[in-house]
């Protein structure tokens, strides 16, 4: 069942583990800590979340970071073009793993676990999406898991001026 792509040659990975599971994984050369704290950090996270190439803008970012927590992200185009993205934080566990629902279609929306593994200063960074059918998988599409191969270059360059 597993398709896979690369979006950036040897480094960020797209895989479709199952019907309805999508997998993204990259190694960043950084500590788990300054990784997780670029995740957990609005004021951080607004810097690198959103690909450039989209010509958005990440408006607002809240984000209570802890369980039960809730966080919205606000992002638009222009000043009359919004998507929100909201949910709330299940698993919270520091420079190792997060766990937050995708409220923003209702009960019809992914699950997303991100896990922070760290080895001689790199970090294995994978992010996976539990769907919960292969009907709403197939409608969202791999776009956005695509885009993660920008995203992720993005926090690379971020990563960069939090470890001087």
């Amino acid at each position: 069942m597993e398709q896979r792509r690369e979006s950036e040659p040897a480094r960020t990975t797209v895989a479709r583990k199952s019907d309805r599971e999508l997998v993204v994984t990259r190694t960043f050369n950084a500590p788990a800590r300054i990784l997780f704290e670029a995740w957990t950090t609005p004021e951080l996270f607004k810097r690198w979340w959103v690909p450039k190439s989209m010509g958005m803008v990440l408006r607002s970012c809240e984000m209570d970071v802890r369980v039960g927590g809730r966080y919205r992200l606000v992002f638009g185009h222009d000043a009359s073009s919004t998507d929100e993205f909201f949910g709330r934080y299940i698993e919270v566990i520091p420079h190792s793993r997060l766990v937050w629902t995708n409220d923003e279609g209702g009960d019809g929306g992914p699950v997303t676990t991100v896990t922070f593994e760290e080895k001689g200063g790199k970090t294995l960074l994978v992010m996976h999406e539990l769907y919960p059918s292969k009907e709403v998988l197939d409608a969202a599409g791999t776009g956005a898991a695509d885009a993660m191969g920008e995203t992720f270059e993005q926090l690379d360059e971020l990563l960069l001026t939090l470890e001087r």
